[in-house]
Order: C-alpha cells, then structure tokens, then sequence
C-alpha cells in the first residue's frame, strides 16, 4: 500500500477509519527523513492492512504540534484511536516491523485502562 498524505484535513478521518494508523513526521530538509522514507514504503508495501500516513512538519506544524514533535523523523502508531509514539529517529526497517508487531499484540481494553487511570491522577 502506499502512503497517505495526512493533513489537518484528513487527519481524523482516517484514524477514525482505520485500526492501525502509523505517522511518520518529516520535512523535505530533513536527511535521515530522507533516508527512512524508502524504508517505511517498503514496510508499508508488506502491511497492506495498516495506514502508512505521512505528516509534512512544515506544511502541517498544528498536527506536529498536536503531537509534540520536536525532532524528526519520528514515528507515531495510532491503534484504536490511541496514539503511542515510538523513539525518534529514522528506524532500521527491522524495527519498523517490530513496532507494527508490538502495535497489533497491544491489548487495547488494558491500554484504554491505563489511559483512564493517568487521565484520572491529574
């Protein structure tokens, strides 16, 4: 599958109609974005059931914002509505597969849990 240009326009549409939603956040400037681009198609091409959106810091600073991005590349996984951000950085393509694994074997009643409960204590 190829990736998705997500924007402040489509943004929650496709969360809201998809299971897994994986972002990467990029610039055109941006070197190691560069690099990883390739690799995230690759693995997009292998998970065909996933969204595999991409997020243009500069053009989308709100969404970037949104989500406190503040060095790029960087990759969010969004499974059932319920964003997790994984470590910065342009990941091997390896652990690009073990985060979409770690994202489907997520159980998502003890994730909504744990996201009530810290929600609670503030």
């Amino acid at each position: 599958m190829a990736t998705v240009e997500l924007t402040g326009e489509n943004f929650q549409q496709v969360v809201d109609e998809s299971d897994i939603v994986l972002v990467d956040f990029w610039a055109g400037w941006c070197g190691p974005c560069r690099m990883f681009g390739p690799v995230y198609e690759r693995v997009s091409e292998r998970n065909p059931d996933i969204v595999f959106g991409k997020v243009d810091t500069e053009a989308q600073q709100e969404l970037a914002q949104a989500f406190g991005i503040s060095s790029i590349p960087a990759v969010a996984v969004i499974r059932e509505g319920v964003a997790m951000m994984a470590p910065p950085g342009a990941l091997p393509e390896r652990a690009l597969e073990d985060l979409i694994a770690q994202a489907r074997g997520l159980d998502m009643n003890e994730v909504r849990g744990r996201v009530d409960a810290a929600g609670t204590e503030q």
